[in-house]
């Protein structure tokens, strides 16, 4: 299994930058793909951004140009957030995927659970 936890969430006005952080603990050694998504009340759960193991980087529409995710071993990764809109506000999600089979003596997860998650609020 792996356990994620997400810090950093504050409350900032329109125009300020965040950095969030998730740790992985458990069957690291398995992760391949990390993530961020974002979640309001009464939505759905949506892709911020999105790094797979010597892949292309994807980010969500809305963010382009202003979020970038960076990692460095499969233990953490992180969400630099800068020019922050009230609309960026929400639960903030991290995940990973990974590798299939078993590695070492590990048997890999299908899934990770979702985390608390950090809250963001962006002020105008």
């Amino acid at each position: 299994q792996v356990q994620l936890v997400e810090s950093g969430g504050d409350m900032v006005q329109a125009g300020g930058s965040l950095s969030l952080s998730c740790a992985a603990s458990g069957d690291t050694i398995c992760i391949s793909a990390v993530g961020w998504y974002r979640q309001v009340p009464g939505k759905k759960r949506e892709l911020v951004a999105y790094l797979p193991s010597g892949g292309r980087v994807e980010y969500g529409q809305s963010v382009k140009g202003r979020f970038t995710i960076s990692r460095n071993n499969t233990k953490k990764w992180y969400l630099q957030m800068d020019s922050l809109k009230p609309e960026d506000t929400a639960v903030y999600y991290c995940n990973a995927e990974f590798t299939t089979g078993t590695i070492l003596t590990t048997v890999c997860p299908d899934i990770a659970s979702w985390g608390q998650g950090t809250q963001v609020t962006v002020s105008s």
